[in-house]
């Protein structure tokens, strides 16, 4: 539950900063007055601001999973288990299609691992210290198998296609009411407004709503792709090994030590219950093992 709260706050706090930025810098004042263009032109600042920040945080996704999580990338195999990571990981790649991805260790006790990258061809895969320690081999190859389908399904790129329209209709459609309840306060006929507090405020309240909606249906897409990869996982290493290794990951209960910006990629999530499950990035264990059941 804390990992939700503290993923959703952050969000929050990112659009709190943007409003707060686009005030301070006039850029809302000009977006109230429609000084750059009308409609279009906020359009193109929502997408400037919605789509950009999306694939910048795509762009530098490997940098950050690395340095966030003190990864260690494989360039020279120092023992049996590094170089047998290796040789599933490229043999999955291949199978799949796809360029080999830099293969890392970082060190956790949970069981975990995640994907991320600019694309498929350019990705990385990353196993915790735990996993290694507590799963077998077979197990540990439907993980990578999993975090392969990731890949080969383009998750990344998508999900943060994605973010970045969502991002760009709460920022558009916060201004648009911005703009009519800054005119209604101001008692202008006209619908221009005037960028004032009224319309600071609105805006600000709005992107936090509009982001929490937002939010649950990139959690709904993130839910769903995980189904997709474990059977990604299943058609590498067999059905069998899937769900063992699923049944394993139950152990863990939902904890999880990946940082915040990068939880979504892992391939167990945190847990929740009522609403809250609106918000979660991996559907409950249970489910996704009945799902590959009935495969």
């Amino acid at each position: 539950m804390r990992r939700i709260a503290l993923f959703l706050l952050t969000n929050i706090a990112v659009l709190i900063l943007l409003s707060i930025v686009c005030h301070l810098l006039g850029i809302d004042q000009m977006a109230a007055s429609r000084g750059y263009g009308g409609m279009g032109g906020l359009l193109a600042f929502a997408a400037v601001f919605g789509m950009g920040g999306a694939f910048i945080s795509l762009a530098i996704s490997k940098w950050m999973a690395k340095w966030s999580t003190g990864a260690r990338v494989i360039a020279q195999p120092q023992n049996e288990t590094e170089r047998w990571l290796l040789d599933t990981v490229r043999r999955h790649a291949q199978q799949a299609g796809i360029g080999m991805p830099e293969v890392a260790i970082y060190d956790a006790p949970e069981m975990n691992a995640f994907a991320t990258g600019m694309s498929k061809n350019h990705a990385l895969v990353a196993v915790s210290s735990g996993l290694l320690q507590q799963m077998d081999r077979e197990q540990v190859k439907a993980v990578l198998g999993h975090e392969i389908g990731h890949v080969a399904n383009g998750d990344m790129v998508t999900l943060t296609l994605i973010q970045g329209v969502l991002n760009t209709l709460v920022i558009l459609a916060a201004r648009i009411v911005g703009r009519a309840v800054d005119s209604w306060l101001s008692g202008s006929s006209n619908n221009r407004g005037g960028g004032g507090i009224g319309y600071f405020v609105v805006v600000m309240v709005l992107q936090i709503v509009f982001g929490l909606f937002a939010s649950m249906i990139v959690a709904a897409f993130s839910r769903w792709r995980e189904f997709r990869a474990d059977q990604a996982g299943a058609q590498f290493a067999g059905r069998g090994a899937m769900i063992s290794a699923l049944q394993r990951l139950k152990v863990n209960h939902g904890e999880s030590t990946l940082p915040n910006t990068i939880a979504a990629f892992g391939i167990s999530g945190p847990l929740a219950e009522g609403f809250k499950h609106l918000f979660m990035s991996h559907p409950p264990l249970d489910e996704r093992i009945a799902a590959l059941q009935k495969i």
